[in-house]
């Protein structure tokens, strides 16, 4: 049974920071692009943030300096690190593991920024 388990979310004063984990059950994870997405009520879901199986991360221009992602390979995790929080970040945070033949996401975790 696959499973995405966000946790870490909350809510936290603009200029805050805050850790999201992703712990990830029943598929390769090693083998899996993982990604952090977001969305604010009433946008579309966005992405935020990628991490390669080699390690190779890309980000969103508005997260670009602010937040990182990391992967633990042996833990089953993908991390989200986000510093320097605005009330702009405030959404719900979902993780996704993907390769060519699958694609899963986590049920999302809240992340309020407060100004």
């Amino acid at each position: 049974q696959v499973q995405l388990v966000e946790s870490g979310g909350g809510l936290v004063q603009s200029g805050g920071s805050l850790r999201l984990s992703c712990a990830a059950s029943g598929f390769t994870f090693s083998s899996s692009t993982m990604s952090w997405y977001r969305q604010a009520p009433g946008k579309e879901r966005e992405l935020v943030a990628t991490i390669s199986v080699g390690g190779t991360t890309n980000y969103a221009e508005s997260v670009k300096g602010r937040f990182t992602i990391s992967r633990d390979n042996a833990k089953n995790t993908v991390y989200l690190q986000m510093n320097s929080l605005k009330p702009e970040d405030t959404a719900v945070y979902y993780c996704k593991a993907s390769r060519l033949w699958y694609t899963y996401w986590g049920q999302g975790t809240q992340v309020t920024v407060s100004s």
